[in-house]
């Protein structure tokens, strides 16, 4: 290994340190490296990628360790790695550059950039050899070198009809007035046509889990007649997941995506937006159609989150979870030979565990045919009934194999947790936690997810220089300049604050919740064209580097929620407790915005159909005022069925002083309120209080 460090060891992302002993003489994301390569006159070489990327480490490996690479690298480029973590803003954009150049993005990304950032050249991973018609990535790096010098014309066109492509692609000249419930219900047909009846999910493989069409699908369901087809694809699609490989059966969570359609190989590296949004997922499934699995599948995640992703003593949440802990390991931390469950098994254990979890001689990993990935194929029951034992028993011993081996994998050695705390992706694991702690009464996890905003509030936001993007970095050494939030981090703080207004009637969280959505309006919202810019327009004076002067308006869930559409429900979810009419109209805008367009984005435009939703059902409060027992059964009963356009809001009698304006000009002037009630409210006022779990039930019936 090359002891001399190059800049990277003065950065603060674990990806970037990872790389500070490369022989590249690497470079962060800046206006530094931007004056390198201009005073040079020198092409950029660009990677982005992320810790938990396996192909990025390969390509590490094979051609950034490597002294001859490194050597024609530093000679003919300016290197600059960047983080797709930390800024989502250059990859986002550099993505749709090598789209366009290539036809597929993904990471690593490899571009080659003129020295004003514009990409004229790019890819995805490149071999270090000549190898299935690919060039070896010497060879591209000398073509690309000399193309910059001998073709600096062509070059200098290519790139700019890129950069045009780019800007053209999220222009959205999609308008259209009045989006209705046929939008909606196009885009519901257009992710049931896509069900895989057989295996759930949809699509074919690689399988991505989708949560947000899920959410969807399980919105819709339950709202009237010929909704069958979309109660199935969610509920199979969820089962489904739940018994495959994509699961973690001993620790709990899911891994990032299943490469075959049966969901049995995955990806091995777990997310922490992945796991918010399928959490949701599973309570929302668990709400409905009250089936134990949910339950289930949801406390075990929560176990895991719990255990590998939270930072128990300030609050917070971590990043993600590597697939494998060196290069070495291609998922053999999580995998399993018959010999290596058989040496931690008793042979009662082995003979349940073994057919239940389909480890056998042959395995699923084709690099090493003897590893298992476990997954459920048939039923305890008929695995049970072929040991000839009671189903209790299978059941017991069942349960002390998971444990034993997942003692036996805490030995092995364990794939890094990046710790980094990012503001976006703790706001949804905070909505997560508080949905989550409600609907299945654990009030360690509501805790858990307030002392995490607590933190997120207090570290990340400040009115005046609006959201930062990052909470806390995991590594040590390395320090970084603040990097400035993107839109995503304010939409899905600003949801996680009033969930955290709906679960202790705290006004303060209702009050950030507010600020933070005005921070958002303030910053990135296009008054002329309408929508949201996913970054904040440039200061008087201030250059973009590179791709960055394009603003985009993001709409496709990929793989996050779109940040536009959850902006403009954070707004309807605001308006209706404000009164603030320039919100709901705002909210309306940035939906009309993309109508025009949104239905070919089908399966990924689910998030487009929930904001929708929210829209055109207007939202149904269920406020439930009370201390005792009886409050609590309210809570869960209003709690029951997922609705997305419907809130519960746990309000204690001293609360009632201190209120949303909305809610401040109803609630407290209802007649004199005693003992425990629950009050429905709509847009258009508010029902007369109930007092009873049967006489809510029939009142949300009506409503919903």
């Amino acid at each position: 290994m090359n002891k001399k460090k190059n800049s990277l060891e003065r950065a603060a992302s674990a990806y970037l340190r990872s790389a500070m002993h490369q022989p590249v003489d690497w470079q962060e994301w800046g206006p530094a490296a931007f004056a390198l390569a201009q005073t040079e006159d020198k092409p950029i070489l660009l990677d982005i990628g992320a810790v938990w990327c396996h192909w990025c480490h390969v390509m590490d490996r094979e051609s950034y360790e490597n002294a001859e690479t490194a050597k024609v690298i530093n000679e003919h480029f300016v290197a600059v790695k960047v983080d797709r973590d930390e800024r989502p803003d250059v990859d986002t954009r550099y993505q749709a550059a090598v789209s366009s150049i290539s036809g597929q993005g993904g990471w690593p990304l490899t571009a080659f950039l003129t020295p004003d950032g514009k990409p004229y050249f790019g890819g995805t991973y490149f071999p270090p050899q000549d190898q299935h018609g690919r060039p070896s990535f010497q060879r591209v790096l000398l073509t690309m070198a000399e193309a910059f010098e001998k073709q600096r014309e062509e070059v200098n066109e290519s790139a700019s009809s890129v950069i045009a492509a780019i800007e053209h692609n999220e222009s959205f000249m999609g308008r259209a007035g009045n989006p209705g419930p046929e939008l909606v219900q196009k885009l519901v047909e257009s992710i049931v046509k896509q069900f895989d009846s057989r295996s759930g999910g949809f699509g074919s493989q690689p399988k991505f889990p989708h949560s947000g069409a899920i959410d969807l699908l399980l919105d819709v369901a339950p709202r009237g007649e010929g909704n069958e087809a979309a109660k199935t694809a969610a509920t199979v699609t969820l089962q489904k997941m739940a018994l495959g490989g994509i699961y973690d059966h001993l620790a709990g969570g899911f891994h990032r995506y299943s490469v075959d359609e049966r969901w049995i190989v995955p990806h091995f590296e777990k997310m922490a937006y992945d796991n918010s949004e399928l959490l949701k997922n599973y309570i929302h499934a668990y709400q409905t159609y009250v089936q134990p699995e949910s339950a289930r599948v949801a406390r075990e995640m929560i176990r895991w989150v719990d255990e590998w992703l939270s930072d128990r003593e300030h609050g917070g949440f971590y990043a993600s979870q590597d697939a494998d802990y060196s290069l070495d390991d291609d998922g053999d931390y999580f995998t399993w030979t018959r010999d290596e469950a058989a040496a931690v098994l008793t042979a009662e254990e082995m003979a349940i565990a073994a057919p239940y979890y389909d480890i056998g001689e042959v395995g699923d990993m084709h690099h090493n045919p003897l590893k298992n990935v476990l997954h459920v194929r048939g039923s305890l029951e008929a695995v049970a009934k072929s040991n000839g034992v009671m189903l209790e028993i299978a059941a017991k011993r069942l349960g002390s194999a998971r444990r034993k081996l997942y003692a036996a994998r805490l030995q092995r050695p364990t794939p890094y947790i990046d710790k980094t705390v990012y503001v976006a992706w703790n706001g949804m694991l905070i909505s997560a936690y508080l949905e989550a702690g409600r609907v299945l009464d654990m009030p360690e996890v509501k805790a858990f997810a307030l002392k995490s905003l607590d933190r997120v509030l207090r570290e990340a936001w400040d009115a005046g220089k609006g959201m930062a993007h990052v909470v806390a970095y995991g590594e040590a050494g390395g320090s970084a300049a603040r990097v400035a939030g993107v839109l995503d981090d304010y939409v899905f703080v600003g949801h996680a604050a009033l969930d955290a207004w709906e679960a202790t009637g705290e006004l303060r969280y209702y009050a950030a919740a507010e600020e933070i959505a005005a921070g958002a309006v303030a910053r990135f919202y296009d008054k002329t064209g309408l929508a949201f810019f996913d970054t904040e327009a440039p200061v008087e004076g201030e250059v973009r580097l590179g791709a960055l002067v394009t603003r985009r308006k993001p709409l496709q869930d990929s793989p996050t929620p779109a940040a536009n559409p959850v902006a403009a429900a954070l707004l309807l979810r605001l308006a209706t407790l404000n009164d603030r009419e320039e919100y709901a109209v705002m909210a309306l805008e940035t939906l009309e915005t993309f109508a025009g367009v949104v239905e070919h984005f089908g399966l990924y435009a689910a998030s487009y159909g929930l904001a929708l939703q929210r829209l055109l059902l207007g939202t149904v409060q269920v406020c439930v005022i009370g201390d005792d027992d009886e409050a609590q059964r309210l809570e869960a009963v209003a709690l029951a069925r997922y609705a997305v356009n419907k809130s519960v809001v746990r309000l204690r009698k001293e609360q009632l002083s201190a209120l949303p304006p909305a809610l401040a000009e109803t609630l407290p002037h209802l007649p004199a309120i005693s003992g425990s009630v629950a009050i429905i409210c709509t847009g258009r006022g508010c029902l007369p209080p109930v007092r009873t779990v049967h006489e809510l039930i029939a009142a949300m019936n009506k409503v919903l």
